[in-house]
């Protein structure tokens, strides 16, 4: 058995400094698998905070807009404030004068609707007489084509037809007129080896009419070519 070498025991002990800095070394050191996770995280919480900043943007856009929208009434409602009184008295002119504009343009539509109406019940006025009176002024004809008239009944059919005139009765069908269907009735066709189309013959009755409405169609006799 070796002797105990006091010296050589102490010599091998551990330093007091070197036992601290090991001892400092784990307790100071980083763990890398910590690291990574304290990193995950920070950068977690730095993507979160980002999200949540990018969703808070349209909402306060949102807002904004609202804001805005709901300012526009305010705003108009103080450049209405800011006008002087010449500048008001204006813009209160300038609305009568549109309200104005509109009634009167309502009024003549108006005017022009029961003008029209007017005319439409004095013309049915007048082809109501005319209907009635048609048979004697068919019979005035009659003598008037077949006898001699004396004066005074003379007299009277022309203040008659005068009459009708006045109101825009126009009478029509002569002898030789070119026939037309629209306002001729033919009561009878004859062959005729001078005619060259169809013409009017004779008129048994005369037609009558007012404007282009036509009251009555003129009954006559038409001579036809032959084929």
């Amino acid at each position: 058995m070796s002797d105990f070498n006091k010296d050589d025991y102490l010599n091998d002990l551990p330093n007091a400094d070197d036992l601290s800095a090991g001892q400092a070394g784990p307790a100071g050191g980083s763990d890398p698998a910590a690291g990574s996770a304290d990193q995950g995280t920070a950068g977690n919480g730095g993507s979160g905070a980002g999200q949540t900043a990018d969703a808070a943007a349209p909402a306060a856009d949102s807002a904004d807009a609202k804001s805005s929208d709901s300012d526009a009434p305010a705003s108009s409602d103080s450049s209405d404030d800011t006008l002087t009184p010449l500048g008001k008295a204006k813009k209160e002119a300038a609305e009568y004068l549109d309200a104005l504009q509109r009634e009167r343009a309502e009024f003549i539509n108006y005017r022009n609707r029961a003008q029209k109406e007017q005319e439409r019940f004095r013309q049915h006025g007048i082809i109501d007489v005319l209907t009635a009176l048609l048979p004697a002024l068919d019979d005035i004809d009659r003598i008037r084509e077949h006898s001699e008239m004396d004066d005074s009944f003379k007299a009277v059919s022309t203040k008659i037809d005068k009459a009708f005139e006045k109101f825009g009765v126009e009478k029509f069908g002569e002898k030789g007129e070119e026939f037309d269907p629209t306002k001729h009735e033919a009561i009878l066709h004859k062959p005729d080896d001078a005619a060259e189309k169809d013409t009017v013959d004779t008129v048994v009755e005369a037609g009558y009419r007012i404007g282009d409405r036509v009251i009555r169609a003129a009954r006559v006799v038409v001579a036809s070519p032959k084929n």
